[in-house]
């Protein structure tokens, strides 16, 4: 399968050729490896990479939850993909207590410094400065929220003593780990500036040259911040000497953190959204993550129409998809950012406004571009109007999806936004984030406010959208998620699609070639089956892009005898279990 990697630079010509024009995606292709889905009777887990899947199913077989699986396996994956994610990043995380019976909701995600403001991305003259200039560098970095969100789980969910979970991580740390072709094509990839002289030396062989595949990579600086992290506890990321080398690190690039800002930040529990479909209850992240309010919104418009006789990834389950992503990405770019900034209108979620918006869907011709509807609390009150955000968004991204033992669930999407984040590297062997460019370059629109624009001390939109989804007996049956920006939202809906209307297994549906649209074209994945069916969505007047849709899925669905996985062919993601 011929694949092509889509540097930065390249996706955001892309993106400027039209308004219209979807952000591609946000990392590369780096091959396609073939696989079998995997089944388990007690525990599962997969992730982005075998060193961080051996990790979290080391804290299983010793008894461990699902929290405690994902603490280890992230600790891994700062390591080995220091591009998608780490400590110096954020995420969200869903946690299916099986004792109670009840899903919590952690937002880690990055918050802005008390010095940003509204035109924090703007140039001298007013304009949106380029994309590249904004990541690198210290202005883009956001307060890291990785940490905070994963003590805050185990506070609550956690069976093994925290210090063990970084076990595994201070280990390939200190005697190293081979890089892996996916690390290697990410390094060779790099566009632009290398944030500083630690990052750059990193990645590069002791003879110069970026570090090959298979190449021995050993991060002390990393192992001594991980002993630091496991005897005394996040709260030293947020205070001490961790804190000063971020700030440090940050500040000494055009960034503006203070230490006060790492004091005062405060992971949130929020309540998950859920909506049905189909006789399960599929639920979500909230706002601050978009992903999963437009999952459920896409699923609800769809949900009249028969999408199993239509078929896999065929003429007319692409189009009715499609034309569903259009919809709910018009209310998501016009409606959806921080609630503790923004209120969205109340309604967003309500059935007979999603009935409406998916009766618009035409068997005749596409919609084009749509407008962002009138949800019930707007139309019985005028709402403050706000401008719509189109600002780029490349994250490098991971997905881990777990169930343990016990049948505890964790749903967990984690980042640095785009590939290698800010590209700064601290002194604690970490990159620091760059997701302060998910916020809208541009603080109007139209002489209207952005809803998603810088604020001090907000948490900028995100599309992450970890996902469970329960049967008719309330029992977990699917725990998903994918990276790949924007776009993830249509990767959840794909999957999900695939397991309960196409009753694929969880390997079979993430591997379906990826389509959708963000209300810009119909995207088409390169390289796939699915590119033949662009002359016939043409003609139904579908503007089409085929394009890299490097998504790395990860679902775990409940059989009569336990478990059954499936890890993205795309990335180098595997699943295990016992």
């Amino acid at each position: 399968m011929r694949r092509i990697v889509l540097g930065l630079v390249g996706a955001v010509a892309l993106l400027a050729q039209s308004p219209a024009m979807a952000q591609p995606a946000p990392e590369g292709a780096s091959g396609w490896r073939d696989r079998k889905p995997v089944v388990a009777r007690q525990f599962m887990i997969a992730a982005a990479n075998p060193l961080a899947v051996g990790a979290g199913h080391a804290m299983l077989a010793r008894g461990g939850s699902a929290v405690d699986a994902a603490i280890a396996a992230q600790l891994v994956l700062g390591l080995v993909e220091p591009q998608s994610s780490g400590i110096g990043g954020g995420g969200f995380m869903l946690v299916h207590d099986a004792a109670s019976r009840k899903l919590v909701a952690y937002d880690g995600r990055e918050t802005a410094p008390a010095a940003a403001k509204p035109d924090r991305f703007l140039d001298h003259d007013g304009k949106p400065l380029r994309f590249i200039d904004a990541v690198v560098g210290g202005r883009s970095v956001g307060v890291p929220g990785t940490m905070a969100l994963l003590a805050a789980a185990h506070r609550s969910h956690g069976r093994l003593r925290w210090a063990d979970l970084f076990a595994p991580a201070i280990a390939l740390a200190e005697q190293g780990f081979p890089v892996s072709p996916r690390l290697a094509s990410a390094i060779a990839g790099i566009e632009g500036p290398v944030g500083n002289d630690r990052a750059r030396q990193y990645f590069s062989r002791a003879g110069g040259g970026p570090l090959q595949a298979g190449d021995t990579l050993r991060n002390p600086g990393y192992a001594r911040t991980l002993r630091t992290l496991a005897t005394q506890g996040a709260e030293s990321f947020y205070r001490g000497d961790i804190a000063l080398d971020v700030v440090s690190t940050a500040n000494a690039n055009a960034g503006d953190l203070t230490l006060d800002d790492l004091a005062g930040y405060r992971v949130k529990t929020r309540t998950p959204v859920c909506g049905p479909y189909r006789g399960y209850r599929v639920c979500g992240m909230p706002l601050p993550s978009s992903g999963g309010p437009t999952v459920l919104q896409m699923l609800a418009m769809l949900e009249p129409y028969n999408l199993e006789s239509m078929g896999p990834a065929s003429f007319w389950s692409t189009h009715f998809i499609a034309e569903a992503g259009r919809l709910a990405y018009a209310d998501r770019g016009a409606y959806m950012a921080d609630p503790d900034f923004v209120a969205a209108p109340g309604g967003l979620l309500d059935p007979d406004y999603l009935r409406q918006r998916g009766a618009q869907i035409r068997t005749t011709a596409s919609l084009g571009r749509a407008t962002a509807g009138t949800p019930p609390e707007k139309a019985k009150a005028p709402m403050r109007a706000h401008g719509l955000h189109e600002g780029i968004e490349l994250p490098a991204t991971s997905h881990l999806s777990i169930v343990d033992g016990k049948g505890n669930a964790v749903a967990f999407t984690t980042t640095i936004e785009n590939a290698f984040g800010s590209r700064l590297m601290t002194e604690g062997g970490f990159l620091l984030n760059n997701e302060l460019t998910d916020f809208s370059f541009r603080a109007t629109e139209d002489g209207k406010p952005v809803a998603n624009r810088v604020e001090a001390g907000k948490r900028p939109r995100s599309s992450m959208a970890p996902t469970i989804v329960y049967d008719a007996n309330g029992r977990v049956y699917l725990i998903t998620g994918s990276p790949g920006g924007s776009s993830i939202i249509n990767y959840v809906v794909k999957t999900i699609v695939g397991v309960i209307d196409w009753k694929l297994d969880p390997q079979a549906a993430v591997a379906l070639p990826n389509f959708g649209s963000r209300n810009g074209p119909t995207e088409l994945e390169r390289g796939t089956s699915i590119v033949a069916l662009q002359d016939k969505l043409v003609a139904l007047g579908h503007q089409v892009g085929v394009i890299e849709l490097t998504s790395g899925a990860q679902a775990i669905v409940r059989t009569r005898n336990g478990w059954i996985a499936g890890a993205d062919p795309r990335r180098e993601g595997t699943a295990r279990g016992n």
